[in-house]
Protein backbone atom coordinates (compact mmCIF):
# COMPACT_ATOMS: atom_id res chain seq x y z
CA UNK A 1 0.00 0.00 0.00
CA UNK A 2 0.87 3.46 -0.99
CA UNK A 3 1.31 6.06 1.31
CA UNK A 4 3.33 9.62 1.66
CA UNK A 5 2.60 10.85 5.07
CA UNK A 6 3.05 14.99 6.28
CA UNK A 7 3.15 15.95 10.26
CA UNK A 8 4.89 18.33 12.33
CA UNK A 9 2.51 21.27 11.67
CA UNK A 10 1.44 23.69 13.62
CA UNK A 11 0.74 27.34 14.68
CA UNK A 12 3.97 29.42 15.30
CA UNK A 13 5.44 32.93 15.70
CA UNK A 14 6.63 35.16 13.22
CA UNK A 15 10.31 34.31 13.41
CA UNK A 16 10.08 30.93 14.65
CA UNK A 17 10.35 27.57 13.59
CA UNK A 18 8.90 24.23 12.43
CA UNK A 19 10.51 20.96 11.44
CA UNK A 20 8.37 19.44 8.66
CA UNK A 21 8.55 15.18 8.16
CA UNK A 22 7.13 13.77 5.16
CA UNK A 23 7.55 9.59 5.30
CA UNK A 24 7.05 7.25 1.92
CA UNK A 25 5.86 3.41 1.84
CA UNK A 26 4.92 1.21 -0.71
CA UNK A 27 6.98 2.27 -3.27
CA UNK A 28 10.83 3.20 -3.85
CA UNK A 29 10.71 6.84 -1.66
CA UNK A 30 13.91 6.26 -0.45
CA UNK A 31 15.73 6.76 -3.97
CA UNK A 32 12.96 9.35 -5.54
CA UNK A 33 13.20 13.33 -5.70
CA UNK A 34 11.26 14.47 -2.83
CA UNK A 35 9.44 17.88 -3.17
CA UNK A 36 7.45 19.61 -1.06
CA UNK A 37 4.98 22.38 -2.07
CA UNK A 38 2.70 24.59 -0.43
CA UNK A 39 -0.76 26.32 -0.76
CA UNK A 40 -2.41 29.38 0.65
CA UNK A 41 -5.67 30.25 0.97
CA UNK A 42 -6.63 31.25 -2.34
CA UNK A 43 -3.43 30.65 -4.17
CA UNK A 44 -1.97 28.07 -6.34
CA UNK A 45 0.32 25.26 -5.31
CA UNK A 46 3.64 26.38 -5.12
CA UNK A 47 6.91 24.24 -5.51
CA UNK A 48 9.18 25.15 -2.23
CA UNK A 49 11.86 22.84 -2.34
CA UNK A 50 13.69 19.75 -3.53
CA UNK A 51 16.07 17.17 -2.76
CA UNK A 52 17.16 14.12 -5.25
CA UNK A 53 17.60 10.51 -3.83
CA UNK A 54 20.82 10.32 -2.48
CA UNK A 55 20.39 13.85 -1.05
CA UNK A 56 23.41 15.18 -3.20
CA UNK A 57 20.95 17.89 -4.33
CA UNK A 58 19.17 20.14 -3.33
CA UNK A 59 16.76 23.14 -4.59
CA UNK A 60 14.77 26.17 -3.16
CA UNK A 61 12.05 28.55 -4.40
CA UNK A 62 13.79 32.21 -3.84
CA UNK A 63 10.48 32.89 -1.54
CA UNK A 64 12.32 30.38 1.31
CA UNK A 65 15.80 30.47 0.12
CA UNK A 66 18.31 31.23 3.11
CA UNK A 67 15.67 29.75 5.69
CA UNK A 68 13.97 26.23 4.79
CA UNK A 69 16.31 23.37 4.47
CA UNK A 70 14.74 19.90 3.09
CA UNK A 71 17.03 16.90 4.10
CA UNK A 72 16.46 13.27 4.47
CA UNK A 73 17.08 10.53 5.87
CA UNK A 74 16.69 7.33 3.89
CA UNK A 75 17.14 4.67 6.96
CA UNK A 76 13.82 6.22 7.82
CA UNK A 77 12.40 6.76 4.57
CA UNK A 78 11.92 10.49 5.52
CA UNK A 79 11.96 13.67 4.19
CA UNK A 80 12.57 16.79 6.32
CA UNK A 81 11.67 20.44 5.85
CA UNK A 82 13.42 22.61 8.61
CA UNK A 83 11.91 26.06 8.60
CA UNK A 84 13.25 28.66 10.51
CA UNK A 85 12.39 32.93 10.32
CA UNK A 86 8.81 31.92 9.73
CA UNK A 87 6.57 34.57 8.17
CA UNK A 88 3.24 34.91 7.63
CA UNK A 89 3.01 34.71 4.49
CA UNK A 90 4.61 31.02 5.12
CA UNK A 91 1.18 30.40 6.14
CA UNK A 92 -0.42 27.19 3.93
CA UNK A 93 -1.04 23.52 3.63
CA UNK A 94 2.51 22.20 2.81
CA UNK A 95 2.30 19.22 0.87
CA UNK A 96 4.88 16.10 -0.02
CA UNK A 97 5.38 14.27 -3.35
CA UNK A 98 7.24 11.83 -4.11
CA UNK A 99 6.87 10.29 -8.04
CA UNK A 100 3.12 10.48 -8.68
CA UNK A 101 2.21 10.40 -5.27
CA UNK A 102 0.80 13.05 -3.13
CA UNK A 103 0.57 13.17 0.83
CA UNK A 104 -2.90 15.03 2.85
CA UNK A 105 -0.73 18.23 3.42
CA UNK A 106 0.20 19.56 7.13
CA UNK A 107 -1.02 22.44 7.92
CA UNK A 108 0.97 25.61 9.01
CA UNK A 109 0.03 28.92 10.31
CA UNK A 110 2.54 31.34 11.04
CA UNK A 111 0.80 34.40 13.58
CA UNK A 112 1.31 36.13 16.52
Amino acid sequence: QVQVVESGGGLVQPGGSLRLSCVGSGFSFSTSTVRWYRQAPGKEREWAASITGTGGTTNYANSVKGRFTISRDNAKNTVYLQMNSLKPEDTAVYYCNAQIYWGQGTQVTVSS
